[in-house]
């Protein structure tokens, strides 16, 4: 992947179906991508830990499509052009974009925007 801008989270909870604490880690926008340009939603969600959490992969994803509905979709409409896919990932603690953490446990899932509405693609 090769350009985007990286804009930092904040420490603030954002409201998600399964009540886990969520919170923006940073954004990545516009980066190229094989379907054209990519935004990326990187947020912290420690109840998805393999040791301890509470949250499955089926809940975090019901969560990650809520996330894109409700918090990535209207800033990518204000950033101006929809980019072709949005990209909504959690992980269980701070991984550094493009680093592999063996011991983290990461969850991601990509959508299309399209008629104002976030639709899921397979990877």
């Amino acid at each position: 992947a090769t350009g985007g801008q990286v804009t930092p989270g904040d420490e603030t909870a954002i409201a998600v179906p399964s009540g886990q604490l969520v919170t923006l880690q940073e954004t990545i926008w516009n980066v190229s991508g094989p379907e054209g340009l990519v935004t990326r939603f990187r947020f912290l969600a420690p109840a998805i830990a393999r040791e301890g959490g509470t949250v499955d992969f089926e809940t975090a994803s019901a969560d990650m499509l809520h996330l894109c509905q409700t918090f990535a979709l209207d800033r990518v409409i204000q950033s101006g052009p929809a980019p072709a896919q949005v990209i909504i990932s959690l992980a269980d603690r701070a991984v550094p974009f493009g680093e592999a953490s063996p011991d983290a446990t990461q969850y991601f899932e990509a959508y299309r925007i399209e008629d104002g509405a976030c639709i899921w693609e397979a990877f």
